[in-house]
C-alpha cells in the first residue's frame, strides 16, 4: 500500500510539472525564432545604411572626430551580457568565466576596466567570484532586448569616447551557434568602425545626389546608427543562444517527464494487478476452491 501511494504521488507531481515544461518550451521557442527573425531584419537595415554611405563617400573630406592614440587602450568599458532567469544550463557561468579571464588579461596590461552587467543571473554569478561591478541592469525575461535600449547605451558610450573618458568598449557574451550551442565571445564595439561602402543597396538611377545636410554630420549619424545596429545584433545573438539553450533543456526535460510517467504507470498497473490477483486468491481460499497451502 505504501508503494502504491508513493507511485501515485510521484505521478501526480509529474503531471503537475508537465504543463509548466510545455509552456516554458513554447515561450523559449517563440523568443528564439523571434530573435533570429529580428536579426535578419537588421541585416536589411544595415544594407540601407551601406547604400547611404556609398552616396556620401564622394562628398566627404578625410578627417577624424577623435585622434586615434598609438598607445593601447587604457580605459575600457566592458559589458557582460547574460540572462535574467535560469533554466539555461551553464549559459551564465560561461559568460562569468569569460569575464574573469578577460579582467585578468586586462589587469596584466595595465588597463582599467569599468565592468557593466546585463542580466540578474549573470550579476549574481559574477559577484560570487568577488568581482566588483560598476553597473548592473535587468535583461528581458520573455521579450527580446529593445533597439531603444541598445541605441541609448551606444549614444552614451560614443559621447564618453568623444570626450576622452573611454578608449574602448568591449562586449562579452555567448554567440549563437545553433540549438543549444553557443560560444563565449569578445566583441570590440568602440572605437566605431564605419560600415563598408556598398553600391547595390540604393539605386540612384544615374541621377546626381542632392545633399541638404552637411555631409560629415550625416556621416557621423550613419556611423552612430551602424554602431547601435552592431550592438543590437550582438544582443539578439545572445538572446537567440539563451532561448535556444532553454528550449533544448525544456524539450529534454519534457521527454524525460513523459518517459518517467510511462514507467510509473506501468509500475502502478503491475502493483494493481498483483493486488487484484492476491485478493482473488484469498477469496478462492475462503470459498474452499483451492487449498489453504
Amino acid at each position: 500500500m505504501a508503494d502504491l501511494e508513493r507511485i501515485q504521488g510521484r505521478l501526480e507531481n509529474i503531471r503537475t510539472v508537465e504543463p509548466i515544461l510545455g509552456a516554458l518550451r513554447t515561450i523559449s521557442l517563440g523568443s528564439w525564432q523571434a530573435a533570429l527573425k529580428q536579426r535578419e531584419g537588421l541585416r536589411r537595415y544595415g544594407e540601407r545604411l551601406q547604400g547611404i554611405l556609398s552616396l556620401l563617400a564622394p562628398h566627404l573630406q578625410t578627417r577624424r572626430r577623435r585622434p586615434v592614440s598609438v598607445a593601447a587602450s587604457q580605459r575600457v568599458a566592458a559589458l557582460a551580457v547574460g540572462s535574467e532567469r535560469g533554466l539555461c544550463g551553464r549559459f551564465n557561468e560561461t559568460v562569468a568565466d569569460l569575464t574573469e579571464q578577460y579582467l585578468a588579461q586586462q589587469a596584466d596590461t595595465g588597463v582599467t576596466v569599468e565592468l557593466l552587467v546585463l542580466g540578474g543571473r549573470l550579476q549574481r554569478s559574477i559577484e560570487r567570484r568577488q568581482i566588483s561591478v560598476a553597473w548592473a541592469g535587468p535583461s528581458p525575461t520573455t521579450a527580446l532586448p529593445s533597439f531603444v535600449q541598445a541605441f541609448d547605451f551606444t549614444r552614451r558610450w560614443l559621447a564618453r569616447y568623444e570626450a576622452g573618458e573611454l578608449d574602448a568598449v568591449d562586449l562579452l557574451y555567448n554567440a549563437y551557434r545553433g540549438m543549444g550551442q553557443y560560444e563565449p565571445t569578445i566583441a570590440h564595439l568602440i572605437p566605431p568602425e564605419a560600415p563598408p561602402v556598398g553600391s547595390t543597396a540604393t539605386d540612384v538611377s544615374g541621377w546626381p545626389t542632392i545633399l541638404e545636410t552637411e555631409p560629415w554630420a550625416l556621416y557621423v549619424r550613419v556611423v552612430e546608427q551602424w554602431t547601435a545596429l552592431s550592438f543590437y545584433a550582438l544582443l539578439l545573438d545572445s538572446a537567440a543562444a539563451e532561448h535556444a539553450t532553454r528550449y533544448q533543456l525544456m524539450e529534454a526535460a519534457a521527454q524525460n517527464a513523459d518517459r518517467l510517467s510511462e514507467e510509473l504507470l506501468l509500475e502502478l498497473q503491475s502493483i494493481r494487478r498483483h493486488a487484484v490477483t492476491s485478493e482473488m486468491q484469498e477469496l478462492a481460499v475462503g470459498a474452499g476452491l483451492v487449498g489453504g497451502g
